[in-house]
């Protein structure tokens, strides 16, 4: 169902979320559709993408693709981007959604996971952006949102490696737009407060973890996922077409205030 305001209108864009097999990505993918958009399904498991394709098909009347790869190998990568682009059409869209996250005291990180953050969350948003904006730049168009956090602002304790590479996406997404504006691009970041989602399932069980995070938020709750639905929209569409290098929180006010 595309929009009745042709400024959100999303109608004939090819879509590219990565990790949309559950949680954040998964959601922007069914909201993207709404607004009419054609949305590429991705993650690693080529099974939990069809899953996906075959749940949102059936809760949205868009249209949904699938393309499992690695967003961490960047020639694999480069090789899906290409055949993405060459059988089922060009991407307009990039959100890099696909992320981990680990709880350890600091001193106590392992070195090997630290590793693996980096490359799942920071070099991701490199490869996968780097491949679709060749395609893009050649256009003279394209949209990319990387997803940021409320850690891109803020700590918390056991989650420094996390939060340095949340703060890595946003100054990367500000390089991506100083190096493709001029391309016609538009690269932003959204940056989720405190959701519900599978990523943060321990926290949400944590009765006083939630507690605190209620009396610590303004909105006084947890987010729940279809509200980055219209931030997603937003960007993705041409009532963006003048927002570069921008962070948007979606926290309901936690960043807000002390």
């Amino acid at each position: 169902m595309s929009s009745n305001n042709p400024l959100f209108d999303l109608s004939g864009k090819r879509a590219l979320i990565t990790g949309s097999s559950q949680g954040i990505g998964f959601t922007l993918a069914g909201g993207l559709a709404d607004a009419g958009a054609t949305v590429v399904i991705n993650g690693r498991d080529e099974g939990k993408v069809a899953n996906a394709v075959k749940m949102l098909g059936e809760q949205s009347p868009g249209h949904f693709e699938a393309s499992a790869f690695d967003v961490t190998d960047h020639g694999q990568v480069a090789q899906s981007v290409a055949k993405i682009e060459k059988e089922f059409g060009q991407i307009d869209i990039l959100i890099n959604n696909a992320g981990m996250q680990h709880r350890t005291p600091l001193e106590d990180f392992d070195p090997a996971v630290f590793n693996q953050m980096l490359q799942t969350n920071v070099a991701s948003v490199f490869n996968v952006g780097q491949a679709v904006a060749k395609h893009m730049i050649g256009r003279g168009q394209g949209k990319i949102i990387n997803i940021a956090s409320v850690q891109t602002a803020l700590a918390r304790p056991g989650i420094a490696p996390y939060t340095c590479t949340k703060g890595a996406v946003a100054n990367l997404t500000k390089g991506m737009a100083t190096d493709w504006a001029p391309h016609g691009l538009q690269v932003n970041a959204i940056a989720p407060g405190y959701f519900d989602t599978p990523l943060n399932a321990a926290l949400v069980a944590d009765n006083d973890f939630s507690q605190w995070l209620q009396k610590r938020t303004p909105a006084g709750r947890w987010g729940q996922l279809p509200e980055l639905i219209g931030a997603g929209v937003f960007l993705s569409s041409d009532a963006a077409s003048f927002i570069n290098g921008h962070t948007l929180y979606v926290d309901g006010g936690i960043t807000a205030c002390l």
